[in-house]
């Protein structure tokens, strides 16, 4: 357990400068995985007599036909026929594709027939019983992969408290995961008037090996006679898939809107010297990265700015201005500057505060 959970750290650390750089790119096409739950000799739940594999690949094949039509989104899938995938081989063609969001597709199923609503999920502790069955569920296929104690490094399902290692490997991505999963919930209650059950947490191993945002969709219940007939049929099919796709295509364009890297730059903003200094004048002199400055307020996520870290906001009159990096080393800021234009923000560059205090650069360096 203490060492998936140091390796789980590494791996944070290690993408945190490196795959979170530059994923939100309008001039690069939205990656989209779309993974359709089960398959092959694993039928996922049986609710009703109908299989779970052939509904999930049916949603997600009709939730790519309908992004594909868009220029700017690109769309893969871990399967498209009925066939068998491994779950850690399910992440790795997510990962290849180097995608901007993981969306794993299945039924649920209960005890009781009664239970119905779709739900989202993303990787987590989960709350309660329920989430961690949900989770059981879906993990047991990998008990029909051969040497799956050694590949997925004796992570067994039906034990609790193998959950905890899971949740390092996704952590860099929760904030945006939830984000995608909250658009997906929304538009089910919008668009389809489907029962909220709200975005839950819970220990998906799916989940555990995408360096992305991802979320598993449960849309509906197949042990409810009626939520499986809709669920099989080609209109719940169509239905279902026409809102996970609003939702992908909503949720993209939040990303692309949200945050701009040059909107509201002034000419006076870029004084930086460019000569090298040989002198700082005074104390308490601090040099940080300005990448950019808006008239909406962002929060200070590594998202929301290309991997960078860490960040400073203030507010001057009606606009918002963002910073990376604060030191005290004028040769440091100007490899954040360096770091920061390389991350895309072409227009950075370094600004002066004293006493947390803007001043100019020009004041403080002889």
């Amino acid at each position: 357990m203490i060492i998936r959970l140091i390796f789980g750290i590494l791996i944070i650390n290690a993408l945190s400068t490196s795959s979170l750089s530059g994923k939100i790119n309008p001039n690069k096409k939205f990656v989209v995985v779309l993974d359709a739950g089960h398959g092959g000799r694993d039928s996922g739940n049986r609710g009703n007599g109908y299989y779970e594999k052939n509904i999930a690949l049916n949603i997600a094949l009709k939730v790519g036909a309908i992004l594909e039509k868009a220029n700017d989104i690109k769309v893969i899938y871990t399967r498209k026929k009925d066939v068998f995938v491994d779950l850690i081989q399910r992440a790795n063609i997510a990962n290849k594709a180097d995608a901007d969001l993981f969306i794993s597709i299945h039924c649920d199923a209960f005890t009781s027939s009664k239970a119905f609503g779709a739900g989202t999920f993303v990787l987590g502790l989960h709350e309660n019983e329920r989430n961690f069955k949900v989770a059981q569920k879906e993990n047991s296929v990998i008990f029909l992969e051969e040497d799956y104690e050694k590949k997925y490094d004796g992570f067994n399902p039906n034990d609790p408290e193998s959950v905890i290692s899971l949740i390092l490997m996704q952590e860099t991505y929760l904030d945006q995961s939830i984000n995608a999963a909250n658009t997906i919930q929304k538009s089910f209650v919008n668009n389809l008037k489907r029962k909220d059950r709200s975005v839950k947490q819970a220990g998906f191993v799916v989940l555990k090996y995408t360096y992305m945002p991802s979320v598993l969709v449960e849309t509906g219940f197949l042990t409810n006679k009626k939520e499986g007939a809709y669920l099989n049929s080609k209109k719940g099919q169509d239905q279902m898939s026409s809102a996970i796709a609003k939702a992908i295509v909503n949720y993209k364009k939040i990303l692309e809107t949200s945050y701009s890297d040059n909107e509201v730059f002034s000419k006076q903003d870029n004084l930086e010297m460019t000569e090298e200094p040989v002198k700082i004048d005074g104390n308490n002199i601090v040099f940080r990265v300005q990448i950019s400055a808006s008239k909406k307020s962002v929060a200070l996520k590594k998202y929301n700015f290309k991997g960078l870290n860490p960040l400073y906001k203030e507010k001057d009159g009606l606009i918002y201005r963002y910073f990376y990096g604060e030191t005290s080393n004028y040769q440091e800021a100007k490899k954040n500057k360096r770091k920061a234009r390389k991350s895309g923000y072409k227009s950075a560059f370094i600004v002066a505060f004293k006493n947390n205090k803007k001043v100019p650069l020009n004041s403080v360096i002889k």
